[in-house]
């Protein structure tokens, strides 16, 4: 059996090939560049100047993680007008448009307002700063981008349309960056949009937090919510076979360290399960996956049930988020984190350090090997402490550094919203109970961070990913049209 010490780590690379990431619907920016063309006759030169920062523009980004469209350049309302059903017929997840010169805000309303998208409005100069002895008002003008921001503002919300933005020079790297962090928060929008969550069994008795409507998602997010069996799962079983069955259990060994408490049946058992749980998620078109089931003195649908974690924990790896317990809004949380490249693990408190200063964090269940600072274990378990059932659990601790938790909390109106708050993720004894276990230090006393993060209606399980990531959470709940709290 295989152990840490004759063992190399599994790569982020080989880790990718071993389980190839589920491919999706990209993002779809759209964009736009536009100057008032009353100018154009007026000052010759101007016009090809705005149009090669325009090109820069678009250039950086066809460079990102998305699908762009580029209507080009705006001179007038009508052109305006014509960029807009453009783009609304893209189904674009973001419009950014550019404002290189004045122009009327009568140019970009019909574009914001037709589309029903999310805009972004940019105005980068080309420099840092004019050269005021040599310039004359053709020169001034290319700098003259910011001048109808406050237009636009006043505009859009007359109009009821949110007003976001982003002022700088054309190749300002920190403006780039707070730009990027919209296209973040679009990759985020996108999953949502066009999510389909898989919700198999019954919600944890008593667990009055984790109910969620589904329609509720439909109507906030776009997403759609499959409802499913567990004996969805169980006719995918019966039709595993045993060559399946030991391919699954390679693929295991090469992805975990097996602890020498993992019994062979109940490993294969596992293997069987995480085979029929892609059949599943293929034939349903899932994004994600919040399970329960009781069960019942060792029958079948509760040997279903324990038998999830290998599997849900591999699908997660590949982009497909499960979250045990009939969690929902956690496998929501688990595939904005995903959406943005930064991982997203089911996690809850455990316990309070306070001589160290951190929270405890983990889960047992699924959880994502992306924040795993270490070759993730199997562990045989003979009990799962609150649910009936044995088996395989994943275990590993969460690699050191940055992290952020992003739950979904819920207000007394039904509306959700994004609940965030940063901290690290720092060395110290973890338990070794078959959980993913973090040590986070919020720079705080834990018990004050336990009493704020509680008070947001965030419920108690959320999603735990890589880094610092609370202002592009916060960005796509303003694309969303949702809130956003931050502890």
């Amino acid at each position: 059996m295989a152990t840490t010490a004759d063992r190399m780590p599994v790569r982020a690379a080989a880790l990718h090939d071993l389980l190839p990431p589920v491919t999706r619907r990209p993002t779809r920016i759209g964009l736009v560049a536009g100057g008032l063309g009353a100018y154009w006759p007026q000052f010759p030169g101007l016009l090809p100047q705005l149009k090669e920062s325009a090109a820069y523009v678009a250039e950086r980004f066809r460079a990102m993680d998305a699908e762009v469209t580029d209507a080009g350049f705006i001179s007038d309302a009508q052109q305006g007008a014509r960029a807009a059903e453009q783009l609304r017929r893209a189904d674009c997840d973001l419009i950014v448009l550019f404002l290189t010169t004045y122009l009327t805000s009568s140019m970009v309303l019909p574009i914001a307002r037709r589309s029903h998208t999310p805009v972004l409005v940019i105005d980068l100069q080309p420099t840092e700063r004019m050269d005021h002895a040599s310039f004359d008002t053709g020169a001034w003008l290319a700098y003259c981008g910011q001048c109808p921001v406050p237009e636009v503002g006043n505009v859009f919300r007359r109009a009821g349309v949110p007003f976001r933005s982003v002022s700088g020079w054309l190749r300002q790297e920190s403006a780039w960056r707070r730009i990027e962090r919209w296209i973040r928060a679009a990759h985020v929008r996108a999953a949502l949009r066009h999510a389909r969550h898989g919700l198999m069994g019954h919600v944890y008795p008593g667990m009055l937090d984790v109910q969620t409507d589904p329609t509720l998602l439909a109507a906030t997010f776009g997403s759609h919510v499959e409802v499913l069996e567990f004996d969805d799962l169980r006719h995918r079983v019966e039709r595993v076979t045993e060559t399946e069955t030991r391919e699954r259990m390679a693929l295991a060994r090469q992805v975990f360290t097996l602890d020498d408490s993992v019994d062979e049946e109940d490993f294969a058992w596992g293997a069987t399960v995480s085979v029929a749980l892609d059949r599943l998620v293929a034939d349903f078109a899932l994004d994600s996956l919040a399970y329960y089931h009781r069960g019942l003195d060792g029958e079948l649908h509760e040997r279903l049930g324990a038998g999830m974690i290998l599997g849900a924990s591999l699908l997660t790896a590949r982009g497909v988020p499960a979250a045990g317990e009939y969690e929902l809004r956690t496998s929501v949380a688990q595939l904005a984190s995903q959406s943005i490249g930064a991982g997203g693990s089911f996690t809850e408190i455990q316990a309070l350090n306070f001589e160290d200063g951190v929270v405890e964090m983990g889960h047992d269940g699924p959880a994502h090997l992306a924040v795993a600072s270490r070759d993730p274990l199997l562990r045989g378990l003979g009990v799962y402490h609150g649910k009936r059932g044995w088996g395989v659990s994943v275990e590993f601790d969460v690699r050191h550094g940055p992290v952020t938790l992003l739950g979904l909390g819920q207000d007394a109106d039904g509306s959700l919203s994004f609940v965030t708050s940063e901290g690290t993720v720092v060395p110290g004894p973890l338990l070794e109970i078959g959980n993913t276990t973090s040590r986070v230090d919020f720079g705080r006393d834990p018990g004050e961070w336990v009493d704020a993060w509680s008070a947001t209606g965030v419920g108690h399980h959320w999603s735990l990913a890589v880094g610092h990531h609370a202002e592009d959470f916060g960005a796509a709940a303003s694309l969303l049209g949702i809130g956003h709290r931050h502890v």
